[in-house]
């Protein structure tokens, strides 16, 4: 394998520069199995990535519900004490939605993730865990928005047709809406994904080992920041690459299905 990487870089390059490029490759990458440390920390940056995303996808989904069912609550004149008991709990829930948006939208992921680190849970020994909480709150401001705008999308006549057919107003949301506003909302949730997984490698700042946390480790034992960072934005493009791939697979399986 040696010889095959010092052969391609001699048919490009002169020999004293193909040695010089070997040297450099085998100091960040094969002295010491440093790959090794590039793979360990993408299969961090995957695994904060996909459970991020999960538990963000849930919180969010019951965040636009909350928000969707308060702007569409329809106000009798005549209530009972548990409707109006219903309205008063659900607005509240709103509030706190509102507030939540708010902050989480306004501030900083890195200085999210570092108030639950170095503050919230500073006693905290599960780094992993810590961040994933991190990214779960982050990433769930924006799901919620999205899952919102794409049940608005939905038109009103759905909801009527589902409570005439006697569904309450819960599984009318979960089995008629929902799906519906899901679909119209997929390109911006695999965006989100996208987004998600470049932002993970903010936690390197609290000495998370994801991807870009092994680059710099690697920088800091060969003193050369240029090769380390590049192979680490290529694996990032090769991830982000096949994700949008995937996304557009399945846009088009969707809406062949309307056809």
């Amino acid at each position: 394998m040696l010889d095959t990487i010092y052969k391609i870089l001699a048919f490009f390059t002169s020999d004293a520069t193909a040695d010089r490029w070997f040297e450099q490759i085998y100091d960040n990458f094969i002295k010491d199995d440093r790959w090794t440390w590039l793979m360990k920390g993408l299969w961090v940056t995957i695994r904060l990535t996909f459970f991020a995303f999960i538990f963000g996808f849930l919180l969010g989904l019951i965040i636009a519900i909350i928000r969707v069912s308060h702007d569409k609550r329809v106000v009798m004149p005549r209530q009972s004490f548990l409707q109006r008991l219903g309205g008063i709990i659900l607005s509240i829930l709103n509030t706190i939605c509102k507030i939540y948006l708010n902050i989480i939208q306004g501030t900083p992921t890195i200085v999210q993730i570092m108030i639950i680190y170095f503050v919230i849970l500073a006693s905290s020994t599960n780094k992993i865990g810590v961040a994933i909480l991190g990214f779960t709150i982050n990433s769930s401001a924006y799901v919620a928005e999205i899952i919102r705008g794409g049940i608005n999308g939905v038109d009103q006549g759905q909801m009527e047709a589902g409570r005439s057919l006697g569904f309450g107003y819960i599984p009318t949301m979960i089995f008629i809406i929902i799906p519906q506003a899901l679909k119209s909302a997929l390109p911006a949730l695999c965006n989100e994904l996208v987004v998600l997984l470049k932002e993970t490698s903010v936690a390197s700042m609290v000495a998370l080992q994801d991807l870009l946390a092994a680059a710099m480790l690697i920088r800091g034992r060969t003193a050369n920041a240029f090769l380390p960072l590049i192979a680490a934005a290529i694996i990032y493009f090769v991830i982000v690459s096949i994700l949008r791939a995937i996304s557009a697979r399945l846009e088009r399986r969707l809406n062949s299905g309307d056809r």
